[in-house]
């Protein structure tokens, strides 16, 4: 590891781009083609738009539009109100965001911090005066020397990409990138990275992820905006074609639901490390399917990761919203369907006695690479045993490990039957309890794992 720290700067927005770029490597396990993750919520602000933060304020400047002690607006999801505000804080401005009810409180209570006003709006069609985009214009008319960011008609927005995110992402992957994946919603990130990108290379593709619900998919087929439907994925998609989003740079755009954006988000932040959002877990869906069809290890696919998961505490990392949404589990998943999975033909539960000793135990779950076990009497739990337990008593006392099993066991594992409901199931794990067992035909034959159901939630 390189000690070499970068010099000071003068300003927090001299901190902003040149973000790192991560190779994936537990959820691509069974790709062969190399995915790379380009870190936007690495940003100061925490997501890529601080980048048209500073470069739309800056533009203002330069033409005019704004002088000291304007007023800066904007309608905003968020993440587009927090890289102004940090712009405005540098520059001296004042800012006053409107921003639907939909948003997390995250989000606003961020605004709030930066010293903006923050005026929340009903999530309501463009049509309606409540509209936050429609607020937003009314509120920077009212004002004199005030701007309007305007992030979705506004050519500062693709231009910063262009000029900063695209080459970024050529230089990192040494020209190699085969495809690019991002999310859209103002479309400013894809816009300005493709027109760079395919420059460097027309034969780069640029695939586009996009909600269950918005319109972008449709008018890229056909060319008109129709229909669209509510969904929950913050910050992209749309119900309208922006001046910023040019979707004849686009391959191809992908639709993806709210629930595969979500749980792929979690896997990130548990799986990799990646702390993101809702909208990096629907860009990571698609870029893995990407990333399966190329199927090339020389290949290189880049996705790009717009923003932070702790603007989503309450949302998609909260469990309670994700069940009271029903995206945590599939309605029908029974503990039967999680244990036919993992015996894949095989019965039985591994398991030991009280009489055995706990040598015997820890040899045990060392030989078949488990971490607790049961301990059976007559056909039932009697109690359990973990090993960092028996490890921690066995370094205190090495006596221990000559002693039985039944003096040491700690309290047993819940038992489930095997029609129960896999929300059921859920509930009973607990941050003292890693194990449930599983009841079937009036037999103890099953154990469920903390990592089972991991790896149940990332395929449902």
């Amino acid at each position: 590891m390189s000690h070499d720290a970068p010099p000071p700067v003068n300003d927090i927005i001299q901190c902003i781009g040149n973000t790192p770029m991560v190779r994936l490597r537990r959820v691509t396990e069974d790709i062969r083609t190399q995915v790379m993750a380009k870190c936007e919520f690495l940003n100061p602000g925490g997501s890529v738009k601080d980048r048209i933060g500073v470069a739309i304020i800056e533009e203002a400047e330069r033409s005019g539009g704004l002088r000291p002690g304007g007023l800066v607006v904007e309608g905003t999801s968020g993440n587009t109100g927090i890289g102004l505000a940090i712009a405005a804080a540098i520059h001296g401005y004042r800012c006053i965001f409107t921003i639907p009810d939909k948003m997390s409180v995250e989000k606003i209570k961020l605004l709030k911090a930066f010293g903006a006003e923050v005026i929340v709006t009903p999530t309501v069609g463009p049509d309606h005066p409540e509209y936050y985009v429609t607020v937003a214009k009314q509120i920077a008319e009212d004002h004199s020397n005030a701007i309007l960011a305007n992030q979705f008609y506004n050519q500062a927005n693709p231009d910063a990409h262009y000029a900063t995110t695209g080459p970024e992402i050529w230089d990192q992957t040494g020209g190699r990138i085969t495809a690019l994946v991002c999310g859209m919603g103002t479309g400013g990130t894809m816009t300005g990275c493709a027109r760079y990108l395919k420059e460097q290379n027309p034969d780069i593709r640029v695939i586009a992820g996009d909600p269950d619900g918005s319109v972008l998919k449709g008018a890229k087929a056909t060319g008109r905006v129709e229909g669209g439907q509510p969904y929950k994925v913050e910050g992209i998609g749309n119900d309208k074609i922006p001046t910023t989003c040019d979707l004849s740079l686009v391959d191809e755009i992908r639709t993806v639901p709210d629930k595969d954006a979500f749980l792929l988000a979690r896997r990130l932040t548990r799986e990799e490390g990646l702390f993101v959002g809702g909208s990096s877990g629907l860009a990571m869906v698609v870029g893995l399917q990407v990333a399966r069809e190329i199927d090339d290890p020389s290949a290189v696919v880049v996705v790009v990761l717009p923003s932070t998961g702790e603007r989503y505490l309450s949302k998609l990392y909260s469990d309670e919203w994700m069940r009271e949404n029903r995206f945590l589990v599939s309605d029908e998943a029974k503990a039967t369907d999680l244990m036919s999975r993992k015996r894949a033909g095989a019965a039985g539960v591994l398991s030991i006695t009280g009489d055995r000793t706990v040598k015997q135990a820890l040899a045990l779950m060392n030989e078949h690479g488990v971490t607790q076990l049961p301990v059976m009497s007559g056909g039932e739990c009697a109690g359990s045993v973990r090993e960092s337990s028996l490890m921690a008593r066995a370094i205190e006392d090495a006596k221990v490990l000559e002693g039985t099993v039944s003096s040491v066991m700690g309290a047993p594992f819940p038992v489930v039957q095997s029609h129960d409901p896999m929300d059921h199931v859920m509930r009973l794990f607990t941050r003292h309890n890693e194990a449930v067992l599983v009841r079937s035909a009036g037999k103890i034959d099953g154990i469920l794992t903390r990592s089972d159901l991991i790896g149940h939630l990332a395929r449902s």
